[in-house]
């Protein structure tokens, strides 16, 4: 979670971005998890997330700009309004969770250090960057060749409560001389080290169509269950 949450800081294009990436998550106790493929779209307070390896899968959209978030099903063609409050919630005890095992890092904490080798990551030329605390180590691959940087997600961020409870990491990421093509976190919890790593296989600048973040016309618009406990992750 705190790898993808990372990749998402990139920063103001008066077009938006979209990008695809593949996160895999590592631990000393299981062998590693298959990968999971994901598409994002963003726009200015809109955000899409769905699934790379389902075409016709749902996908969770954000308009932050309209205070709502959707549950788009294409089987079933319904557009299910999910309670923000409630997501924001489960969203803002996420990013405290992770604060809790990375030990509460803050600014003062935190060092990044230039690494010495370049990569190539989705064509384009990175520098690398560590970041470390009391038990986290976050190393950052950037390209500087992209007109995003660090804070096209700001507002998705304040929302989630990730600047709140992350605050010195987030500060860390958009200090950062470019856009983050992988994110590789490794964090120690109890002596036992798990590591998530998030690549960006492709991204492009461009200008997302405005459907992408609405509802298809002729689709049905449900409620969310007033008492599920599910919320899109």
């Amino acid at each position: 979670m705190i790898a993808v949450l990372l990749l998402l800081l990139a920063a103001p294009a008066p077009s938006g971005v979209y990008f695809e990436q593949t996160t895999v998550v590592r631990s000393q106790a299981a062998a590693p998890a298959p990968g999971v493929r994901s598409r994002v779209w963003c726009a200015g307070r809109r955000l899409r997330l769905e699934a790379a390896d389902a075409a016709s899968g749902p996908a969770l959209v954000l308009r932050l700009d309209e205070g709502r978030a959707l549950r788009l099903d294409p089987e079933t063609q319904t557009a299910t309004e999910i309670d923000a409050e409630r997501l924001r919630e489960r969203s803002q005890a996420d990013a405290a969770v992770a604060a809790g095992l990375m030990g509460g890092p803050d600014e003062d904490e935190l060092r990044t250090l230039p690494l010495e080798r370049t990569r190539t990551i989705a064509g384009h030329a990175c520098r690398g960057f560590r970041i470390s605390g009391r038990s986290l180590q976050v190393e950052v691959w950037v390209a500087d060749d992209l007109p995003v940087r660090a804070d096209l997600f700001a507002g998705f961020l304040e929302w989630s409560g990730a600047q709140q409870s992350l605050a010195g990491l987030v500060s860390a990421f958009r200090a950062l001389p470019g856009f983050p093509l992988e994110t590789r976190v490794r964090v120690s919890v109890l002596g036992e080290v798990q590591e998530t790593v998030s690549t960006v296989t492709s991204i492009k600048v461009l200008t997302p169509p405005a459907e992408r973040f609405e509802v298809p016309a002729g689709w049905r618009t449900v409620k969310e269950h007033a008492n599920s406990s599910e919320v899109p992750r």
